[in-house]
């Protein structure tokens, strides 16, 4: 007997700020505490690639992490709503994503670690925000909304297959389509193959050290992300760095699409895509509009670094 389908879910569900936001904060606060037992115990890799979170068919996850000779995984499951660890020799521990404050998760993950002998200490302050409280201690963030972080994932989900096509239009490095826990936004990354002049720095509790390396060469950089500070709505955006001259005057689709001066990239809201007749086609439209931009700009090596989609491209 076949087992019950479940509902088919929205693929583009709505995600105003306003309503999730106190959850929004402290499942940005869980996912630094993942992310940094990643950081943690792996080998370092250039643009910080390898801190990074990965969206999967039911959340989030830290990949393998090394451990010794073992290995351990960590998987946000947004779908059963628990936080998965699992080891390469089939021991598990599961915590129930629910209300509690971020001291009662860091603990537990904690706890779970030392359980299955493979304990970890991370640096124990969020990086990324203003005013941050020692996760331990930090029991002022506790809300957890099921409805709202799934939706977010949904989000993530689609997001995720359209940078794929995207990712897979570029032939020069380009970084994988991932999630940033630092700055709770999911990007994908191109490279013009040229040195950058060092970032001016100023991240809110992040070394200028890590940040100038990840911004060691030119990018074209574009991503989702859910709301807060100069925007309160989700939203795409679209960044060059360094930004050449003309970059925020340039043509670009679709019309809902504009430069933030604030921020200094390209904002296209959320609603624009979800609510449009075509998602996909519209995203794409604007990641391939606001890549020209600075490529463009920038004169960047285009036909070096660019290949058709649907297939290989033929060798010279």
């Amino acid at each position: 007997m076949p087992p019950p389908s479940r509902t088919r879910l929205e693929p583009w569900p709505a995600l105003p700020y306003e309503s999730w936001k106190d959850s929004c904060t402290t499942l940005h606060l869980w996912t630094q505490i993942v992310g940094k037992i990643r950081l943690a115990r792996t080998p370092w890799v250039n643009h910080g690639w390898h801190v990074t979170l990965y969206v999967t068919p039911r959340g989030l996850t830290t990949s393998s992490i090394p451990y010794d000779e073992r290995a351990l995984q960590i998987d946000f499951d947004f779908i059963d709503h628990v936080l998965v660890v699992q080891t390469s020799d089939g021991a598990e521990r599961r915590l129930a994503l629910e209300p509690r404050p971020v001291a009662a998760f860091h603990d537990a993950l904690m706890a779970a670690l030392a359980e299955l002998d493979m304990p970890v200490r991370i640096h124990g302050r969020p990086n990324e925000v203003a005013d941050p409280i020692p996760f331990r201690d930090d029991r002022a963030h506790a809300a957890y909304d099921p409805e709202f972080a799934q939706r977010f994932w949904r989000v993530l989900l689609q997001a995720d297959r359209v940078f794929k096509q995207f990712r897979a239009r570029f032939l020069g490095k380009v970084s994988p389509a991932h999630f940033f826990w630092g700055s709770f936004d999911h990007a994908v990354t191109r490279f013009s193959g040229r040195t950058a002049p060092p970032h001016p720095g100023g991240i809110p509790n992040l070394p200028d050290a890590v940040t100038r390396e990840a911004y060691s060469h030119e990018v074209s950089s574009a991503g989702f992300w859910p709301g807060g500070g100069p925007i309160d709505y989700a939203a795409f955006y679209s960044y060059a760095y360094p930004t050449p001259d003309g970059f925020a005057t340039a043509p670009l689709r679709p019309a809902a699409a504009f430069f933030h001066d604030q921020m200094g990239e390209f904002i296209l809201p959320y609603e624009a895509v979800r609510t449009a007749a075509a998602p996909d086609e519209v995203l794409l439209d604007f990641l391939q509009t606001t890549y020209e931009a600075a490529a463009n700009a920038a004169n960047w090596d285009r036909a070096a670094l660019e290949a058709p989609p649907g297939g290989p491209r033929p060798l010279a």
